[in-house]
């Protein structure tokens, strides 16, 4: 049966040449086709998909990319490929190709020649310098907002949770990326497992993707798991940079024998770079574009390169790899393709389909949107967020055990005290332990940034959805470290005994904390790398310490530093607690000296400016610095998520 199918949909050249030598024969042959298609889809089921058989041609008209030097390189950095010496640079010029549906477009050339470039314009990542006419999407210019919901483009980088599993990894895609209203949990969990078959990856299933400190899964299968992950939802076209980089042969040719069975099977448009790859590998292409210098050379299949080599007055040595053949005559001797329809293209039955389909109706790019609804994408976020901060040992499990000794430790230095000067000190120290050890989180947010990039601009989920779970995976956690210190060290120090004033006072170390975790989400967010962040959350928090009151009041200190003093993460929980302390205190006087009182709570409260109306208020300026700062980490990686790399950068 596998056979007969296969005899249908495929022809040979020969027989392909005699179908288009007669018009009737052609329309004959459509009709067979469609016949024999419709049959097929319909028995098989190859196309289950949302996108069902909608196809999408990609085409570049003269297209162009240039750079100049950039002078700000905080968010912004060069792409592509090729050197930025400071005046205007063409990594691509006039640059012109076509991937069609149900095929393979490799992009191909030496270093420097603008391939990743060409990958990223084509899957609207940046955008060119020539008109947007130069970029078509079944004959019209490419909107990339909605391109990209029906496209899947895959990194060089694996940008993967090493700490997931592979099957809940390709599960948390699918939650994202298949519509809630369509597919149930049972559905996607099947098509998940589907998946996993036809990527060869069911035997891995349940180990963790891994990363160079965590040991997991094999190169090979971490490179089908990222392109599982962006095929999860079926994408009518598939982009990859390189997906066969960092792979031995046997693991390469497996990658790519699944991308041309998804090609062909399920008529995808699959467009990929590659470097040097072998006989086999070549093979499976139905077009090579080569580039050099940002420039077209050749644009069909192997056989018409070959003949251009051939024409252009080079000598083909037996059993040579035409593609490394012709990169190294580009680079020793230049070469140019000024031939035509050189060599016969294999053609089969469903390309003709597929070519009546593209004359008479061209799909057009819907308005699609979010797969799920922002409560769902919150849910699943928060849920693979708490998977990953859980079996993160030195973000909870580490910094929990730290907190507890912590808070021995100070409630044994300062048992039972009760002058004000140890109290304060007690506080204070508190305070810039917990919140200098927030920073912790900060290598996990930068590499966490890398994979929202990936998956927000590919329309998994909103930017909004990720920082809101983001900031709700966290409150438990920083509950628990505040619970697990403020136990010991409460009750050891022999603070107010008050039930009212320990809640309270493990409400302010609670706030506290997440404030600072709330920082460091937001310069996660701005810092270009975790050496950045670290100078800069450091600094800061001196700072913040420094005109938080303990060591200058801020009545001494000068006005134009004053403004820190509001700023500060330190003041308003230090305050919060010298007034949870001496609020209510039964015990008015603090200091007695022969006899007499000398320094009793009303003093202490004066001395500090402390009002016991400031409890709560303080309280309150605490919540919105933390709404401050998570408003504010999400403008910046909505930026981040949503800039474009313009063509000049200035």
């Amino acid at each position: 049966m596998g056979s007969r199918r296969s005899d249908e949909i495929e022809l040979s050249v020969e027989a392909a040449e005699g179908f288009l030598s007669s018009s009737s024969v052609v329309n004959a042959c459509e009709l067979k086709l469609k016949r024999s298609y419709l049959t097929l889809t319909q028995v098989s089921g190859l196309y289950p998909s949302p996108t069902g058989t909608r196809t999408y041609e990609i085409e570049a008209k003269n297209l162009s990319y240039k750079l100049v030097e950039s002078k700000n390189t905080w968010f912004n950095s060069s792409a592509g490929e090729g050197n930025c010496n400071g005046r205007n640079t063409y990594i691509l010029r006039n640059l012109n190709c076509k991937a069609k549906p149900g095929e393979i477009l490799a992009i191909a050339g030496p270093s420097g020649a603008g391939k990743s470039t060409l990958l990223e314009l084509l899957a609207g990542k940046i955008k060119p310098t020539s008109p947007p006419e130069s970029l078509l999407v079944n004959h019209q210019p490419m909107n990339s907002e909605k391109f990209r919901k029906i496209s899947g483009y895959v990194t060089q980088d694996d940008a993967l949770f090493p700490l997931l599993t592979v099957q809940e990894t390709l599960m948390f895609s699918a939650r994202l990326r298949l519509c809630s209203r369509r597919y149930s949990e049972a559905e996607k969990s099947r098509r998940v497992g589907d998946l996993m078959v036809e990527l060869g990856l069911e035997h891995v299933a349940d180990s963790r993707i891994g990363n160079e400190k965590i040991r997991g899964i094999s190169g090979g299968e971490r490179r089908r798991v990222s392109i599982g992950v962006d095929v999860i939802h079926d994408p009518a076209v598939l982009l990859l940079d390189e997906p066969t980089s960092r792979l031995d042969s046997f693991a390469a040719l497996k990658i790519m024998k699944i991308l041309k069975s998804m090609a062909e099977v399920r008529g995808r448009t699959v467009i990929l770079s590659i470097h040097q790859p072998g006989f086999r590998i070549l093979e499976l292409f139905d077009s090579i574009l080569l580039l050099s210098k940002g420039s077209t050379v050749h644009h069909g299949p192997l056989e018409m390169l070959e003949s251009s080599l051939v024409s252009a007055g080079h000598r083909i040595v037996p059993h040579v790899n035409i593609l490394e053949f012709a990169i190294d005559a580009m680079k020793n001797h230049g070469f140019s393709n000024n031939s035509k329809n050189h060599g016969r293209v294999k053609v089969t039955l469903y390309d003709l389909f597929l070519h009546s389909r593209q004359i008479n109706h061209v799909t057009e790019l819907n308005d699609m949107r979010f797969a799920g609804s922002r409560t769902h994408e919150i849910t699943v976020l928060t849920h693979r967020f708490f998977l990953n901060i859980y079996r993160t040992k030195e973000l909870f499990a580490v910094r929990t055990a730290q907190a507890m000794g912590a808070g021995l430790c100070l409630g044994s230095i300062f048992y039972s005290g009760s002058a004000p000067g140890e109290r304060m000190g007690l506080f204070a120290f508190s305070l810039t332990f917990l919140l200098s050890s927030s920073t912790e989180g900060l290598p996990i947010f930068v590499q966490e940034r890398k994979i929202l990039s990936r998956e927000s601009y590919g329309g998994a989920y909103r930017v909004s959805s990720y920082v809101i779970a983001n900031a709700i995976v966290f409150l438990p956690f920083m509950l628990i470290v505040a619970l697990v210190f403020s136990i010991p060290v409460y009750w050891l120090a022999g603070l107010n005994s008050r039930p009212s004033a320990f809640l309270y006072f493990v409400l302010v170390i609670w706030v506290a904390v997440y404030s600072a975790n709330s920082m460091v989400a937001f310069f996660s967010a701005a810092v270009p790398n975790y050496i950045m962040g670290t100078t800069l959350i450091t600094g800061c928090l001196g700072t913040f310490f420094l005109f938080s009151g303990f060591f200058v009041s801020k009545n001494q200190i000068p006005r134009y530093w004053r403004f820190v003093h509001y700023l500060s993460l330190f003041k308003y929980p230090l305050e919060g607690l010298l007034i949870n302390e001496y609020w209510g205190s039964e015990k008015k006087c603090l200091v007695f000296m022969l006899g007499n009182c000398i320094l009793d709570v009303d003093g202490v409260m004066a001395e500090q400016g402390l009002k016991e109306s400031n409890r709560w208020m303080n309280l309150l300026v605490m919540v919105a610095f933390i709404f401050a700062y998570r408003f504010l980490s999400f403008v910046i990686l909505r930026f981040r998520c949503s800039h474009r790399k313009p063509s000049v950068l200035l």
